[in-house]
C-alpha cells in the first residue's frame, strides 16, 4: 500500500476504536489490537511492514517522553530498590527461563535466547494504556519498570544475537555493556535535558517551549545510541528531570498546550502502534509453514504462562530475601502481599518493544545460511503480545477487585496542599495589594473570594460533612458551567450576526474555555 492510504487506514481505525471502545466497554487498546488482526485477513493489508526502526526512532520516543512526564518521582524514590530489581535481574531471570522453556519444545538454543530477550522486559505503552486500573502506588511501581528495563533487555539481545552470530563474550565484557548501557543512556538523558533547560528557562513563547519539548526526547535517543548506550533510558532521564523542572522552564501557556498536544499525539502513535501489531501477527501467522502451527502454538502458550509464573516466582523470593536482610519498621509496609505480587504478575504487558526486537534479528548467519528459528522468533513473540493483551488485559480488572489492594489517600493530599496554597493566598493578599497599589475595593472583592474558597477547604479538613460540602461544590460548578454555556450561545450569536470578527470570538472563547478548565481541570486521554 502507498504511504498515504496507510495513514488514512491507520487513522480510520484509531478513529473508529475510540468510537466504539466505551460503547462496548474494551479497553481501546485490546478493540484496536483486534481491529489490526481483523484487517490482517486482507492480504494488501498484511504486506504493511513495520519497520523496527520505526518504533524504536519515531513511536517510543515520544510515547515515553510523554510518559516520564507524567511519572511520580516521589514513588520511583519510595520504591527505587524494587524497580532496580525488576528492570535488571528480573529481566535476566525471565529471558532466561523462557529460553530454557522454549529450548525445551525445540527451538534452538540460539533462537531461543534471542526470544527470551524479546520477551523479557513488559512494554511501557502496553503498560500505561491497560494499567491504569492499578492503584496509583502499583501502578507508578510498573510503570517505573517498564520505562527502565529496555536497558537489559536491549543488552541481552545484543548478546544473544552476537552468540548466535558466532561470537564469544567474557563476563567482564557483559559488564561493560550493562554498565555502558544504563551509565552512557543515564548521562545522555542528563546532559540532553540540561541543555533543554538553559534553553527553555529564557523563552517564554509556548510554541518554542512545546518545539524544544518534541525535540528533547529525539535528542536524547540520538545521543544515546551515538555511544551505543540505551536511547529509551536516555529518554526516560530527560522526562523526569523535565517533569521535575516544569515550574521553571515552562509558562501557564505552554502547559496548557502540553497537556492538550502530547496526550493526542501520545493516543493517535500508540493506537497507530497497537494496529499495526495486530497487522504484523498476521503476517507473522501466514509465514510459517502449516505443519509447524501446532508447535509453535503451544511452545506460545507454554512460553506465556512462564512470563506469569517467574514473574509471580521472582518477586516472591525477592521480597523473601528483603525481609530477611532489612527488618526496618519502615520497610515492612512497603513489601508486596502475594495478592499484589499476583496483580502485577498479570499486569506484565508485553508489546511493541518486544515485537520490534524481534523483527530486527537478522535473517542470516555470517556464512549466509538463514538464522536457524528467526520466523518462529516471530511467531512466538506475536502470539505472547496478542495473549497478553487479550487474555491478561481483560483479566486484569478482576483480579485487581479480587486483590482488594490499599490505594494512596490522593483526595486527603489534594486537600492538604490546597489548604496550604489557600491559606497562603489569603494571608499573603494585603502584603501584595498593598505593594502592588491595588485599590481597596478589588482588594476587598478578592479576599472574600479567597476567603469563601479557603472555608470551604477547610470544612473538608475539619470533617465537616462531606457530602454536603461536595455537594454544594457540585451545584456552584454546575451553575457556573451553564452559564458559561449560556455566554457562548450568545457569542456564537453575534458571531453569526457579524456584529463580532471571527479573531475576536475566538479570542472571547479562548477566555471561556480558560474559565470552564479552572473549573474542571485539564482533559487528558488515558
Amino acid at each position: 500500500m502507498e504511504g498515504l492510504e496507510t495513514v488514512v487506514l491507520l487513522g480510520v481505525t484509531v478513529l473508529a476504536g475510540a468510537i466504539l471502545a466505551p460503547r462496548v466497554r474494551v479497553a481501546a487498546p485490546l478493540l484496536l489490537l483486534v481491529l489490526g488482526l481483523v484487517l490482517g485477513f486482507v492480504p494488501q493489508l498484511r504486506q504493511i511492514e513495520l519497520p523496527p526502526e520505526t518504533v524504536l526512532l519515531i513511536f517510543l520516543p515520544v510515547m515515553l517522553f510523554w510518559e516520564s512526564l507524567t511519572t511520580s518521582l516521589r514513588s520511583i524514590r519510595r520504591d527505587l530498590r524494587g524497580i532496580v530489581l525488576l528492570s535488571t535481574l528480573l529481566v535476566v531471570a525471565t529471558a532466561l527461563a523462557v529460553a530454557c522453556v522454549a529450548n525445551l519444545l525445540g527451538l534452538p538454543w540460539s533462537a531461543a535466547l534471542i526470544l527470551g530477550a524479546a520477551l523479557a522486559p513488559p512494554d511501557a505503552t502496553a503498560v500505561a494504556a491497560l494499567g491504569r486500573m492499578l492503584p496509583r502506588r502499583n501502578f507508578m511501581l510498573l510503570k517505573a519498570e517498564s520505562l527502565t528495563n529496555d536497558g537489559t533487555a536491549l543488552v541481552l539481545y545484543a548478546i544473544a544475537v552476537g552468540a548466535a552470530l558466532g561470537g564469544s563474550y567474557t563476563p567482564l565484557y557483559i559488564a561493560g555493556l550493562f554498565a555502558l548501557s544504563y551509565v552512557g543512556g543515564a548521562v545522555a538523558g542528563i546532559l540532553v535535558a540540561g541543555a533543554a533547560y538553559l534553553l527553555l528557562v529564557r523563552v517564554r513563547d509556548p510554541l518554542i517551549i512545546n518545539i524544544a519539548l518534541l525535540i528533547t526526547p529525539f535528542a536524547a535517543f540520538l545521543l544515546a545510541e551515538a555511544v551505543e548506550a540505551s536511547g529509551v533510558l536516555a529518554v526516560v532521564v530527560a522526562g523526569l528531570i523535565i517533569s521535575f523542572t516544569s515550574s521553571r522552564i515552562s509558562t501557564a501557556a505552554s502547559r496548557r498546550q502540553t497537556e492538550s498536544a502530547w496526550p493526542l499525539g501520545s493516543y493517535l502513535l500508540n493506537g497507530a502502534l497497537f494496529v499495526l501489531i495486530g497487522l504484523q501477527v498476521q503476517a507473522a501467522v501466514h509465514e510459517i509453514n502449516a505443519r509447524d502451527v501446532g508447535r509453535l502454538l503451544l511452545t506460545t502458550v507454554a512460553v506465556w504462562l512462564a512470563l506469569i509464573i517467574i514473574r509471580f516466582v521472582f518477586q516472591t523470593v525477592s521480597v523473601a530475601v528483603i525481609r530477611v536482610l532489612d527488618r526496618r519498621p519502615s520497610q515492612r509496609g512497603r513489601r508486596m502481599s502475594y495478592r499484589a505480587r499476583i496483580v502485577s504478575s498479570i499486569a506484565g504487558f508485553r508489546g511493541a518493544v518486544s515485537l520490534a526486537i524481534a523483527l530486527s534479528v537478522p535473517t542470516a548467519l555470517n556464512n549466509g545460511s538463514p538464522l536457524p528459528g528467526r520466523d518462529d522468533i516471530i511467531f512466538i513473540t506475536a502470539g505472547v503480545i496478542v495473549l497478553t493483551m487479550l487474555l491478561q488485559g481483560p483479566l486484569l480488572p478482576a483480579v485487581v477487585r479480587w486483590a482488594r489492594l490499599p490505594d494512596e489517600p490522593e483526595e486527603e493530599e489534594l486537600r492538604l496542599a490546597e489548604l496550604a496554597i489557600a491559606s497562603a493566598a489569603v494571608s499573603a493578599l494585603d502584603e501584595l495589594a498593598h505593594e502592588l497599589g491595588t485599590s481597596a475595593t478589588v482588594r476587598s472583592r478578592l479576599a472574600d473570594e479567597y476567603r469563601s474558597h479557603l472555608s470551604v477547604i477547610q470544612a473538608l479538613k475539619a470533617g465537616s460533612d462531606p457530602a454536603t460540602t461536595t455537594q454544594s461544590r457540585e451545584e456552584e460548578i454546575a451553575l457556573r458551567q451553564a452559564v458559561l454555556e449560556k455566554k457562548r450561545e450568545v457569542l456564537l450569536q453575534l458571531r453569526l450576526a457579524g456584529t463580532v470578527d471571527d479573531i475576536v470570538a475566538r479570542r472571547l472563547q479562548t477566555r471561556l474555555d480558560v474559565e470552564e478548565q479552572r473549573l474542571t481541570g485539564v482533559a487528558t486521554i488515558d
